[in-house]
């Protein structure tokens, strides 16, 4: 059974990665090992349990231990759970709890691309997306919407943020993902070999005037494709479009010239994804 805590001391150390840590602080927590990462809600809790990571400890308002929360710490017998009133934990943590429930986790080591991609048909590869929310966004489009996996360019925010794990619904945990690489140096003629070593044709998402329609028939013919997405603002760099096999964009009206990243990539992912035998 889980052993309950009451907060009585809010400076004390078991209490350090709700409260003291950083997002950068809790990645390096144990280098050269592996760091924690922070799950919220009891659904992306539990969804982080069904994925196989490892809880820490439990930060949860009081009303959850009987409540939402109580599922998630049954299965997580003599893992220490620190309670107080939601006030007292606001205090704590800088901000409210979603749902009121934090989880402490440890991160694993990331697999290779090749591992992440193996048998994979359609796969979403962000460069240098920058925001956490943007980052969760993709991760649940890609995930309801038929990408097979998610690769990362070294400049991507983590996707083991805790507002990205939170925006993404914990999809997070449910999409294979990995990074193309660990330096900048790594993307994209590095990277976008290893896509081509794999058999993937690259189509970059990007605003070109020889772009084609997203509804082009060649791209559904396609066995495998790495569905290319930009930063935020500045889009592709002019190297990753060149390297790649394809450009497209997404035909507009009344004016517009683009959608946010987040929203480009659910319609991407819903006309390329969703093929006939998939």
């Amino acid at each position: 059974m889980a052993e309950i805590i009451e907060i009585t001391d809010l400076s004390a150390p078991e209490l350090d990665l709700y409260a003291r840590c950083t997002e950068t602080g809790l990645l390096r927590f144990h280098e050269p090992e592996e760091g924690f990462f922070i799950a919220e809600s009891p659904k992306v809790i539990a969804r982080a349990l069904d994925a196989g990571y490892t809880p820490v400890s439990f930060l949860l308002e009081r009303s959850q231990i009987c409540g939402p929360a109580g599922e998630v710490i049954a299965r997580c017998e003599k893992v220490p759970v620190y309670t107080a009133g939601s006030e007292v934990l606001a205090t704590l943590t800088g901000f409210h709890l979603t749902r009121g429930a934090l989880c402490a986790m440890r991160r694993r080591k990331l697999p290779g691309a090749e591992e992440v991609c193996a048998g994979a048909r359609r796969v979403a590869v962000l460069e240098n997306v920058v925001n956490p929310t943007n980052v969760g966004a993709i991760f649940r489009s890609a995930a309801a919407l038929n990408m097979d996996a998610v690769l990362l360019t070294p400049g991507c925010s983590d996707p083991l943020y805790r507002r990205a794990i939170r925006v993404s619904m914990g999809t997070v945990f449910q999409i294979p993902w990995t990074y193309l690489g660990k330096k900048a140096a790594d993307w994209p003629q590095p990277g976008m070999g290893i896509l081509h070593r794999l058999g993937f044709k690259a189509v970059a998402m990007a605003l070109n005037e020889e772009a084609a329609s997203i509804r082009d028939p060649r791209l559904a013919a396609e066995e495998r494709l790495a569905i290319v997405l930009g930063t935020e603002g500045e889009g592709l760099s002019g190297d990753t479009v060149a390297d790649c096999d394809y450009t497209v964009c997404i035909p507009m009206s009344h004016g517009v010239d683009s959608l946010n990243v987040a929203a480009a990539s659910a319609v991407a992912f819903w006309e390329l994804g969703n093929q006939p035998g998939k």
